[in-house]
């Protein structure tokens, strides 16, 4: 099941809180080879941990983590801004209605539809918020993983084999999300009442 958790509230839930950190590190530094920093306990975590983002999280029924992602509004600091406006010709990035977001991570073994839940996650979050797009820092070999979810990013440029793309909150990728995520519309719109408790009307 999908959790919409503050970095506030990842204390209450620690094996999923120790195992997505852990899972990250086991991704970023150990599969793709990014330079990112791991501590003493084998978390993976960095300065856009520390704002209180968002995160949507893929919890197995044992309570581990299965996948996640992490979301920041662009309006403060944000990884695009700060460290990737190259691949953006300069351009900053900075607007209410679109929020960044990173570190998009399946567990190892995980299941194949953990992915597709994780994008149905984070366009049910951008529409329930009102947001029109949201602009993300990925590995470049995501591309192709993107396309075959049927939700694609627009790409605003790539080197050295990060890329920079723009999501657009589009009501019409939300069927075929569900379909690949395995999950009913009905039962999407139940976790986004229980993180944020206000009726949701989502097509799909």
């Amino acid at each position: 099941m999908i959790r919409y958790l503050r970095g506030e509230e990842l204390a209450a839930f620690p094996k999923l809180r120790d195992t997505m950190f852990r899972d990250r590190a086991a991704q970023f530094r150990d599969r793709l080879g990014w330079d990112v920093a791991v501590d003493g306990a084998g978390w993976e975590r960095d300065a856009y941990d520390a704002p209180n983002p968002l995160y949507v999280i893929w919890e197995g029924v044992d309570g581990r983590h299965r996948g996640s992602m992490r979301f920041l509004p662009t309006t403060g600091d944000t990884m695009v801004n700060d460290h990737f406006i190259h691949l953006t010709d300069g351009v900053r990035i900075a607007s209410p209605h679109i929020w960044e977001c990173t570190r998009f991570c399946v567990a190892p073994g995980a299941p194949p539809r953990v992915s597709a839940a994780l994008m149905l996650g984070g366009l049910d979050l951008g529409l329930f918020h009102g947001l029109s797009h949201a602009v993300g820092v990925f590995d470049a070999r995501m591309v192709r993983v993107y396309r075959g979810l049927g939700w694609s990013p627009a790409l605003l440029g790539s080197a050295d084999g990060v890329s920079v793309g723009l999501w657009a909150f589009d009501p019409a990728h939300r069927a075929g999300l569900l379909r690949k995520a395995g999950v009913s519309g009905e039962v999407s719109a139940h976790w986004l009442r229980r993180a944020f408790g206000a009726p949701v009307a989502l097509a799909g």
